[in-house]
């Protein structure tokens, strides 16, 4: 049980870390450099950990339910670009309500600049569609065959 707990927290780790890289590029600030220091150091010290523990008692690696443990890896990882893709949408629709950044044509329509949507946003709306659907589909399928089957 606790080398599950130990890997999930890892995993988590390492999202967090990815989230933390993109945060730092996208706004280049202090404190997403801190953060991105901060789950570097997580994530080595979760690894360390988990090297020690399986080097010291190999055992512990058979009591791992590997199919649980990855559908739950991939559930976290649906639900965070998902969660993604909605921040997202959710951003460049109010800017889109914005008055500044659209104007009304000679036949009344109204017309949307550029600035609507950002490019970084763009690549990362369309960058994470694959994860979303490669997870997703194991995600559902595996909860579809554990309601169908009772089983994983």
């Amino acid at each position: 049980m606790i080398i599950t707990v130990l890997l999930i927290a890892l995993f988590l780790s390492f999202l967090g870390h990815i989230f933390s890289l993109v945060t730092y590029v996208t706004r280049k600030s202090e404190r997403s450099l801190k953060t991105f220091i901060k789950t570097t150091m997580s994530n080595i010290i979760l690894a360390g950990t988990c090297i020690i523990l399986f080097m010291s008692r190999p055992d512990l690696l058979f009591e791992v339910d590997v199919q649980k443990l990855v559908w739950i890896m991939s559930g976290f990882v649906m639900f965070t670009t998902l969660g993604v893709k909605i921040r997202i949408f959710v951003r460049i629709y109010k800017r889109a309500q914005d008055p500044e950044n659209y104007h009304v044509n000679f036949f009344g329509k109204k017309v949307l600049h550029s600035s609507v949507v950002n490019r970084v946003e763009l690549a990362i709306f369309f960058g994470t569609i694959p994860f979303f659907l490669m997870s997703g589909s194991y995600f559902i399928a595996r909860l579809v065959n554990f309601f169908l089957y009772k089983h994983l």
